[in-house]
């Protein structure tokens, strides 16, 4: 496979496995806060990524350690969180919807901030993409009226934060191997996630059968929707564009939106077009 089908291959399995962690975050709240959700989401990573990846820390140097840190904190740390409290409120599909902002805020604060060389292709897919997570947006809003949309803010904050994180390690971390930065990411989280979770009342509901229930659910969304993913999406950072790389996350919402199905979550011909749409504006954002 060469490196051009490789990055698809990449992008579409990406868009699987994140595509199901919101549907595994809603089963984590059931029995869990969303504080404990984000905590043992980074626990469950870390010591997964440490298990297998910590002889690759050796590989960074201590000029990259900040970047590895500051990595960890904005695509991470304060995504892991605010993705959690938002789904207390709003249906788990509408904020996987809402997270295709991402390549949006790539490509923005990389002209920005970064330097970063772009193609008027790239960004008429992104906004192109953008009208197809807006019509999902909208649609999905009209037919959830009881819910509190203010908590897509947090949302919102999130993608911003991938946005930074995707543009530093493409800028700071591109002569880095994906393990290392990954396992970096979550030997810095560890610790101050640990402490976050002995704040809260874990430990005095473990033997609830909820609770559980939802530990197993947040176990594979730590190992599999964010150790095993972020060192695919590192590598796919590394061997393709920011731009490409994020768009992945207007690909998600499909996938979101079919467990969404399988749990009651029903698709309007509105929200159909709207994928049809962000396909497209994928295809037109990954094109050279």
């Amino acid at each position: 496979m060469d490196a051009k089908q490789l990055k698809w291959f990449y992008l579409l399995l990406l868009s699987l496995i994140w595509g199901s962690s919101f549907i595994l975050i809603k089963r984590g709240l059931v029995g869990l806060t969303a504080i404990q959700v984000g905590s043992l989401r980074i626990i469950f990573a870390a010591l997964f990524l440490l298990i297998v990846g910590f002889s690759s820390l050796k590989k960074i140097s201590l000029r990259q350690w900040k970047f590895v840190a500051l990595t960890s904190f904005f695509g991470t740390f304060i995504p892991a969180f605010f993705f959690a409290i938002a789904e207390t409120q709003v249906d788990s599909s509408i904020v996987a919807i809402l997270n295709s902002l991402t390549p949006l805020n790539t490509l923005v604060l990389g002209i920005i901030f970064f330097g970063i060389q772009f193609q008027k292709r790239q960004v008429l897919g992104v906004f192109i993409g953008l009208v197809g997570c807006l019509l999902l947006v909208l649609n999905g809003a009209s037919s959830n009226t009881g819910q509190n949309y203010y908590y897509l803010i947090l949302v919102v904050i999130a993608t911003l934060c991938y946005a930074i994180n995707v543009n530093l390690i493409k800028k700071y971390l591109s002569d880095l191997n994906s393990v290392s930065i990954t396992t970096g990411n979550f030997a810095v989280l560890f610790l101050p996630a640990l402490i976050i979770l002995s704040t809260t009342d874990f430990t005095q509901k473990l033997h609830l059968e909820t609770t559980q229930y939802s530990v197993l659910f947040v176990m594979i969304l730590g190992i599999l929707g964010t150790g095993i993913a972020n060192i695919l999406f590192f590598k796919l950072i590394q061997m393709s564009s920011p731009v490409f790389a994020t768009s992945v996350t207007y690909l998600i919402p499909i996938v979101a939106f079919f467990w969404g199905l399988l749990d009651n979550e029903m698709l309007t011909p509105i929200q159909f077009f709207g994928a049809f749409v962000i396909l497209i504006g994928v295809y037109l954002s990954a094109k050279k």
